[in-house]
């Protein structure tokens, strides 16, 4: 029976010399060198950062919740001040609502025979209960809403334009004005947009006067903010370009000279193999 050919001539080859040729015929090829295209663009993934320079990109800023960051402070402000805006109109509407509906109910009752005075009083407080929850609940949801839909259009108009103006807060009132009065058709439409209008003028000037006491305007800060996260990422980025050269330069040197690791590797194979150790005499 014919044998087949093999990378060795002699069929006696001792098998560490056998060992010895496949590793070399496997490692004795030319290893690639890598190296930094310079004049590739970077992928997307690692890209440059960029800064929220346009009106939109400042818009989208707003809802960026990405790296564990939470809502900016313009969101939070609307919600707090739409919940805020919840609970004083339901103040607002249900105490008045409660002490008439109350009074109402000792009118309409007083031909009505209870068993006990305590029963009397429970009933009358059952009635206080449900004229403040209708009432107040009545005056809560239309006061939160213009106030959230008065914030969002002047908040997003300062955004916008990066800039912080009290003509912003008066179109905020007028578009605010004009959707509460739709119902009423294009004169209770316009009505709702002047009176709407010319309350926003005020408001803005609180608003603005508030923020001035602070030290710095809500666009100021965020102005700030975005600047000081801005240069966070592009000195991350930095590090890292830096980190992938050092990696590459590595990599360079140790696949420069493969000739240096098949003399290695053949130093290992030519060792003297151990000698098996002797058996241990067993006891008589």
């Amino acid at each position: 029976m014919d044998l087949p050919n093999s990378t060795c001539g002699n069929v006696n080859t001792s098998v560490p010399q056998k060992l010895s040729a496949r590793i070399f015929s496997v490692f004795s090829f030319p290893l690639p060198c890598v190296q930094a295209a310079e004049s590739a663009p970077l992928p997307a993934v690692i890209g440059k950062p960029e800064f929220p320079d346009t009106g939109w990109d400042r818009i989208k800023d707003l809802f960026d919740t990405s790296d564990g960051q939470k809502y900016s402070e313009e969101v939070r402000n609307v919600m707090k001040s739409s919940l805020t805006a919840a609970l004083l109109g339901l103040v607002y509407g249900g105490v008045p609502g409660a002490r008439h509906a109350r009074q109402r109910f000792i009118q309409l009752s007083q031909a009505e025979v209870y068993s006990s005075r305590v029963e009397a009083v429970r009933s009358a407080h059952n009635a206080a209960i449900r004229g403040f929850l209708r009432y107040g609940w009545r005056w809560s949801w239309r006061v939160a809403a213009f106030v959230t839909l008065f914030n969002t259009v002047s908040t997003g108009l300062c955004v916008y334009t990066d800039q912080n103006s009290l003509g912003y807060y008066a179109a905020a009132g007028a578009v605010t004005g004009g959707l509460f009065r739709l119902s009423l058709g294009p004169a209770g439409m316009l009505a709702g947009s002047v009176i709407g209008g010319l309350l926003g003028l005020p408001a803005g000037a609180l608003i603005a006067g508030a923020q001035k006491l602070g030290g710095e305007t809500l666009r100021e800060k965020r102005r700030r903010e975005r600047r000081e996260l801005y240069d966070l990422k592009v000195a991350e980025w930095s590090a890292r370009l830096q980190l992938t050269d050092d990696v590459d330069g590595e990599i360079s040197e140790l696949v420069k000279d493969p000739a240096s690791d098949q003399k290695r590797i053949s130093e290992l194979l030519n060792l003297p193999r151990n000698k098996p150790a002797a058996p241990e005499p067993t006891a008589q």
